[in-house]
C-alpha cells in the first residue's frame, strides 16, 4: 500500500489497491488512520442545579387536567380510475374554472366528489333519472390513436 497525503488534510489516507475488473467481490473498506492530533478536551459541564417550581407552576399543576378529545381517524383514500366522454371531461375544466371566478381553487377531484355528494342527496326517481339520460359508453382504456 501507498499513502498519499492530500492537501486539506495532513493525516496520512491509505490507497486501496483496485481489485481486478473480472472480480465481483467487493474490496474490505480500508481501516481510517488515527488522528495525529489529539483533541482537546472538553469544558467540564456545571452541576445541575435543583429545580424550583414557580408559583404558576405549582397551579397549574394542581389544576384539573382536561380530557383530550379523542382522535378522529383520517378516512381511507381510494385510487381509481376510470373513462368518461370528451365534453364530460372538458365540463369538469370549466366547472373548475367557475370556481376559480368565485375565489375558490377546485381540484377535479373535487369536482367530482361535490357530484357525488349530491347525486347521494337524490331521491331514487330523480337519481335514475340523471344516470339514464347518461350516454353508455364502452369501459376500459380509449384505444390508442383516439379512434
Amino acid at each position: 500500500m501507498t499513502e498519499v497525503k492530500t492537501p486539506a488534510t495532513t493525516q496520512a489516507i491509505p490507497k486501496v489497491a483496485a481489485a481486478p475488473k473480472t472480480s465481483r467481490k467487493r474490496a474490505a473498506p480500508a481501516a481510517k488512520a488515527a488522528p495525529t492530533e489529539a483533541k482537546p478536551a472538553p469544558a467540564s459541564k456545571k452541576p445541575a442545579a435543583e429545580k424550583v417550581p414557580s408559583a404558576t407552576q405549582a397551579i397549574v399543576a394542581d389544576a384539573p387536567q382536561e380530557a383530550k378529545p379523542a382522535k378522529t381517524k383520517k378516512a381511507k383514500l381510494i385510487r381509481d380510475s376510470f373513462t368518461m366522454p370528451e365534453a364530460e371531461y372538458q365540463a369538469i375544466a370549466a366547472i373548475k374554472k367557475r370556481c376559480l371566478g368565485a375565489g375558490v381553487a377546485a381540484k377535479k377531484s373535487e369536482v367530482l366528489r361535490a357530484a357525488v355528494a349530491a347525486l347521494a342527496k337524490l331521491n331514487d326517481v330523480d337519481l335514475m333519472v340523471a344516470i339514464q339520460s347518461l350516454e353508455v359508453i364502452k369501459t376500459g382504456r380509449p384505444v390508442k390513436g383516439g379512434k
